[in-house]
This record gives structure tokens, C-alpha cells and sequence, in this order.
């Protein structure tokens, strides 16, 4: 029986479901209490309830949960046919994907979607797509239903000569912002830095700001109209000059995850960054490698990967050895609980080693709307 219908009882009497008479916010905050499980079968009790739960208003209350990771190559069936489709980032439950044309395998289209809803939105890419390594997503469903694209052009892909190139290989010249509420790009020459970002560095969009890891020990911030930017040098230099494992947003916070830390790669330590402005961080947590992974999985200290955060605990995922075991490590209580093996084939090396596979953690969305679409 749905919420607020009536039936009756073996007396002939009718009776009312007692929930009908609790208000919106009321209700929401009684889901918002419960198991993320449950928050999901409560949005199939009735047509309120779903919408409660999917509403904006209501985001930051209801229980969030990394559900599983999207990496290499997923199926996603729903989405218009292609040539081949990239995965580039995801963002609060939805994907970022380009999406390459069989007509002519230089051509593209960028595609936004929802895989909780399968709603989808494809706009054009910009002339220098086909060779940008780096493009990310920003979005956040408590503030708005519109999402941000932001794609960086090094100097090579906007067809700067060579020796009139930078000494800074890679380096970013120009910033392309798409608005999904505009429906257009922007284009800023980038003056800050110089910098160049690894094309596997994950984004973490947090305030309205994209925040992206990259060479010589920086991270790049910049918020979604390409006006202000902030470059923060990260806490501790990774044992390798180029391994830098990622930063995270987790609780309202950014992290940043270093492994191996010390110079001797001999622990994991987990930042905490306070202040975007003066860059300061505190160190959140460290752990050596043998309380990580005792004497039995000690051989993983040398080939392993932090790949994402819990976005409301404390709560971090690994990706590591011969046959790339997915775990998950509890700050708080120092336990490290086995996943599942993704098996050998999925290169989530150490960068320094090899190219290291983005995996894209997946939080369900469950609003229909996509970009007031």
C-alpha cells in the first residue's frame, strides 16, 4: 500500500497510513537516518518519497556511498552508438565520456550521463578535443542540475611551434569551460604556472571549485568560470618525482594521498588541506606498510595505488598487487578489508612504472533531471 492510501481492516475500519501525515522535511530527515541501502529502497515506496530523495534541496542530507568503480572499459548500453567511448571523470553520479565518431575516427562528441537514471546529454567538442588528454567534470547536484566541462589544451594541441614551446613539456596554454547552462565554451589563455597535468591525474570538484594534481609537486585549482586559480604545493614530494597518487574530496574536504611518503616509501600518509589560500595541510593519518598489509600481503607495499575516498567517511580504496586486489582501508579503525581481484590485466601501477588506469568511483544519483534537460 503506498503512502497516504487507505484500506480497511477486518472490523471494516479504514485506516491511514500514518506517515501521510508528516511533513517533507520531517520525513526526509527520518530517511536521512537510515542505511544508504535502505535510502535506496525508500525511493520505491511511492512517488513522494523517490522525489524527497532525488530533490536538490534535499542532497547533502541523504546518506552518500561509493557503490563501485567504473574503469577501462565499461559497458554502457544506453548511450548513443560510437566508435569507441572513453570515460574521462566522473562527478557526484554523473560520467564524463567522449564519445569518438565512426565516420571519422577524429571527431568526437562529448556525452554526460546519469547511469543510475541512463538520462544523457551530448554537446560538441571543441577543435582541439581530439588531442586534449586532460578533460574533467564539475558538478555538484546540491547547488544546481547544470555540470561544467573543463578541458585543458597544452601548447602542442593549440599549435604552438615547437621551439617557440616552453621549457615546461605539456605545458597548459589555454582553458576551455562548456556550461551545460550557457550551452557554449569559453576559452582563457592560462597565465598561471606554467604547469603541466598528468593525463591519468583524477579531478575532485569540491565548492565549486576543480582541483587536479600535477607535475613538480603542484596541485591546480580553479573554479568554473576560469577567473580565479590557485596552485598549492602538495605536503610531502612522492618517493618517485612524478608519482603523485591523486587528490580526493571526501566530507567536504580535499585529500591528498601519498604512497609510498617517505623517502624510503616506507608508509602511507593521508593530507588534509585547511586553507585553499595560504596552501596549509595537516596531516590526517599514516600508517606504515606492514600494519597496512601484515607479513602475509607485504609484497603489495611495492605495487599499490590509493584510487579514491569515501565521500562521507573515513574510509579509502586501494588498488594493489600482482593480480590488482581492490581493498578498502578504515582510518579510524586500521582495518583493511579485501574487495575483490580486478585482475592482472588492469594497470593500476605505481605511474612511474607504466600507465595507471583512472578508476571512477561511482555514487548514485537518483534525480531524472540532467542539466534542466
Amino acid at each position: 500500500m503506498a503512502p497516504g492510501s487507505q484500506k480497511k481492516n477486518t472490523k471494516g475500519v479504514k485506516e491511514v497510513d500514518p506517515t501521510a501525515k508528516l511533513t517533507d522535511d520531517l520525513l526526509v530527515d527520518i530517511i536521512s537516518r537510515v542505511p544508504y541501502k535502505s535510502t535506496c529502497c525508500c525511493k520505491c515506496v511511492s512517488r513522494r518519497w523517490r522525489n524527497l530523495i532525488s530533490h536538490r534541496d534535499h542532497r547533502k542530507k541523504m546518506p552518500q556511498s561509493v557503490v563501485g568503480f567504473f574503469y577501462q572499459d565499461p559497458s554502457l548500453s544506453f548511450l548513443p552508438t560510437c566508435d569507441s567511448l572513453d570515460i574521462l571523470d566522473a562527478c557526484n553520479g554523473l560520467l564524463l565520456c567522449r564519445c569518438w565518431k565512426a565516420a571519422d575516427p577524429l571527431e568526437l562528441d562529448y556525452v554526460v550521463c546519469n547511469p543510475t537514471t541512463e538520462k544523457w546529454v551530448s554537446f560538441p567538442a571543441t577543435d582541439w578535443s581530439s588531442k586534449v588528454s586532460v578533460a574533467r567534470l564539475g558538478f555538484d547536484p546540491a547547488v544546481t542540475s547544470h555540470f561544467h566541462v573543463f578541458e585543458f589544451i597544452d601548447e602542442e594541441a593549440w599549435g604552438i611551434a615547437e621551439d617557440e614551446q616552453s621549457e615546461c613539456y605539456g605545458r597548459i596554454q589555454t582553458l576551455a569551460i562548456y556550461s551545460s547552462k550557457a550551452g557554449a565554451w569559453k576559452y582563457q589563455t592560462v597565465e598561471h604556472g606554467p604547469f603541466a597535468i598528468p593525463k591519468n591525474s583524477p579531478g575532485s570538484f569540491l565548492n565549486g571549485i576543480l582541483n587536479l594534481a600535477a607535475y613538480n609537486n603542484l596541485i591546480v585549482a580553479v573554479d568554473v568560470e576560469g577567473d580565479n586559480w590557485s596552485l598549492v604545493h602538495i605536503p610531502k614530494p612522492p618517493y618517485y618525482a612524478d608519482d603523485i597518487n591523486g587528490i580526493f574530496p571526501s566530507q567536504g574536504q580535499l585529500y591528498f594521498a601519498n604512497s609510498p611518503a617517505d623517502s624510503d616509501g616506507s608508509e602511507l600518509s593521508i593530507w588534509v588541506l585547511d586553507d585553499l589560500v595560504t596552501g596549509k595541510w595537516t596531516l590526517k593519518h599514516n600508517v606504515s606498510h606492514l600494519q597496512l598489509f601484515g607479513t602475509k600481503y607485504s609484497s603489495y607495499a611495492n605495487d599499490y595505488s590509493v584510487i579514491s575516498m569515501h565521500p562521507e567517511h573515513s574510509l579509502i580504496f586501494i588498488v594493489g598487487g600482482h593480480d590488482k586486489t581492490l581493498m578498502s582501508y578504515d582510518m579510524d579503525s586500521r582495518q583493511l578489508r579485501f574487495i575483490c581481484q580486478l585482475g592482472s590485466e588492469c594497470k593500476a601501477e605505481l605511474p612511474a612504472c607504466g600507465d595507471k588506469t583512472l578508476f571512477h568511483p561511482h555514487v548514485p544519483l537518483f534525480s531524472q533531471s540532467l542539466a534542466d534537460g
